[in-house]
């Protein structure tokens, strides 16, 4: 004789008018701030799409004013040099954002590993480099003259590898792991590599999310080290860089005919640097959906925990 199980099925909460009170409140607010945050950016769109003679008569606005394409064909007026930095940047983010994010979490699991001696020992060292450093010119002259690798990607690229604060956030998240996994791994004789790659790192999904688009975006955004040890010497420099040249030349274009009878109305100034934001941010905006979901887990990492 079968028996039927009945289910029960979960009560509808009822609200009262002061939770729907709430609730209006709460959506005004998050709508109201999420304007604020979108409006800076509809504007420097906009801008960019405007010409530089209605910029410099009326200001910035949401709508774009006398619409126009100069400042995007001045950026792209040389279609090989711009796509050979986004290739470049493509590259230097994806290749230096994995190996980063591998060998920061292997330190930051070291690192918590109990039966790692010297543990203490690095973590101080680790966090001494961020309060103290050796400077721009000792470290220029040890990259440039002793690595000898003035002229090279690698000089950006390495540099950018791995932080000090990265590596404390990646400690402090991989110390909230159970050790009793750990000591699973090693009584099924499992070796301390592959512990970290199957059990530690499928672990670390949310603190490898952050950490790796904190990551993305330093190297997406670099231009400094390019500017001191790339120059002029290799044929497609980084994005950002490549953008800060452009409008570096159309700065100084604009200063050698002011005194002239060319108007300087017509030479992009504002608006090309609204099209080098869009043109540097937009590619970059759209990672984050992909990592939005371990962001808000991810964001605490170091947070205590009670």
């Amino acid at each position: 004789m079968s028996h039927v199980v009945a289910v029960k099925r979960p009560r509808k909460v009822r609200l009262d008018k002061s939770d729907y009170m709430l609730r209006g409140i709460s959506y005004f607010t998050v709508t109201l701030f999420t304007l604020f945050c979108a409006l800076p950016f509809i504007m420097i769109v906009s801008a960019s799409f405007s010409s530089e003679g209605a910029i410099m008569r009326e200001g910035f606005g949401l709508l774009p004013k006398e619409f126009t394409l100069d400042a995007y064909e001045y950026i792209f007026r040389a279609p090989r040099q711009i796509i050979g930095s986004y290739v470049v940047t493509i590259l230097m983010t994806v290749c230096g954002t994995a190996l980063g994010l591998f060998i920061i979490a292997m330190t930051g699991y070291a690192l918590q590993r109990r039966d790692f001696p010297f543990r203490n020992w690095i973590s101080f060292f680790i966090y001494f480099t961020t309060l103290f450093s050796a400077g721009l010119a000792p470290t220029y002259l040890w990259v440039a003259r002793d690595l000898g690798l003035k002229g090279s990607y690698l000089a950006v690229f390495l540099q950018l590898l791995m932080t000090p604060w990265l590596i404390i956030l990646m400690k402090n998240f991989a110390r909230s792991m159970p050790y009793e996994i750990i000591e699973s791994g090693k009584v099924d004789g499992a070796g301390d590599f592959r512990i970290f790659l199957q059990l530690a790192l499928p672990m670390m999904k949310p603190a490898l999310a952050t950490l790796g688009l904190f990551l993305a975006l330093g190297y997406w955004n670099e231009w400094y080290l390019s500017s001191l040890y790339l120059g002029s010497t290799v044929e497609f420099k980084p994005l950002q860089y490549h953008l800060y040249n452009i409008i570096n030349t159309a700065n100084a274009l604009r200063n050698s005919v002011a005194g002239s009878n060319v108007s300087i109305t017509e030479l992009p100034s504002n608006t090309l640097k609204m099209a080098s934001a869009v043109v540097a941010t937009g590619p970059i905006v759209l990672l984050y959906p992909f990592v939005q979901k371990y962001f808000v887990s991810g964001i605490t990492v170091g947070a205590v925990k009670g």
